[in-house]
Parts: C-alpha cells; sequence; structure tokens
C-alpha cells in the first residue's frame, strides 16, 4: 500500500504542475497551438542552421560555375547551401529567383534570398544571388560568393549593391 500511496501523490504532483503552468490537462485545441509554436520555433533553427552553415564556407575562392568546396559561383553557393535543406534550386540566379514567395526589402529576414542585377546597371536581368544573414533597421548583410573575394559579407547599403538590387525571396518560412 505505501508503493501505490507514492504513485496517487506523484500522479496528483504531475497533474499539479501542469495545471498550474496554466495548460490544460486533456484539451486538444491546446495540443495543436502547441504544434504550431513548436513548428515555429523549428523552422527558426533550421534557417539559423542554414546561416550557419553558409558562414562556415567563408574564403572559399570564387570559380565560375562552382559548385564545391574547391570554389562557387554565387548561385551554386546559394544552392550547395540550401540543398543540405532539402530544398533543391536551379543553378541560375536568375532561375532561382523564378523559386519562393517575393517579400519587400522591409519584410526581410536571415535566410532569405537577395536578387542583383548583373555587371550592369542599366540591364533588367538577374545575375547575382546571395543569403541575408542580418537584418537591422539601418542595413540588411548578405553572404555571397563575388568575383572579388569568393564567399564573403556584403551590405546592401553599398553603392555597388543598392543600385543593383532587384529584389528578395522567401523560400523557408
Amino acid at each position: 500500500m505505501h508503493l501505490l500511496t507514492r504513485r496517487v501523490i506523484l500522479f496528483t504532483t504531475f497533474v499539479l504542475l501542469i495545471s498550474a503552468a496554466g495548460a490544460p490537462v486533456a484539451n486538444p485545441a491546446h495540443a495543436q497551438s502547441k504544434n504550431a509554436q513548436k513548428s515555429s520555433a523549428d523552422t527558426l533553427s533550421h534557417i539559423e542552421s542554414l546561416v550557419s552553415f553558409a558562414t562556415k564556407h567563408l574564403h572559399i575562392p570564387y570559380r565560375s560555375g562552382g559548385t564545391s568546396k574547391k570554389g562557387f559561383d554565387c548561385s551554386g553557393f546559394v544552392r550547395y547551401c540550401f540543398d543540405k535543406w532539402n530544398v533543391a534550386l536551379p543553378h541560375s540566379s536568375a532561375a532561382q529567383a523564378e523559386k519562393g514567395i517575393t517579400v519587400s526589402l522591409d519584410e526581410a529576414k536571415p535566410g532569405d534570398l537577395i536578387f542583383f542585377k548583373g555587371s550592369s546597371v542599366k540591364t533588367a536581368t538577374i545575375g547575382h544571388v546571395g543569403i541575408i544573414t542580418e537584418v537591422t533597421p539601418s542595413y540588411v548583410r548578405f553572404i555571397h560568393s563575388a568575383w572579388k573575394g569568393g564567399i564573403r559579407y556584403d551590405m546592401l547599403n553599398a553603392d555597388y549593391y543598392k543600385k543593383r538590387f532587384v529584389a528578395v525571396k522567401r523560400l523557408i518560412d
């Protein structure tokens, strides 16, 4: 009987702890909202992991058409990073710009893709892509494979990129 009493006390304590935490003992609606919160948290960790993975490749050289740690071009680098999260992308910045959901620059967040015109400001053709790593009220920082410097960070407010900015796309929400 002593063992049975301990089990009843433990069960009662467990129920009281759950109730004190504000979680109903058997409410299916609450279980759904917990799953929704967990899903949102999981997505955030995926995005943080993606950005962290991308930064581990800093200083790898630029290589035209490159898709490996021996060297990347801009779209090859983005494709390589997103592939680790089972997001298949084509190997072309213009083709990658066709994917995902367009978001305004004000709504940009880490993990979003940022697209630019190619070498000429006058063209409308997308020719460059990067992954946004940080957004603050005063700047947007992104990681990309640049012809000069390989995998590196740059800021959207730099004249070169500001003049060539085209769009932000979200692939992971």
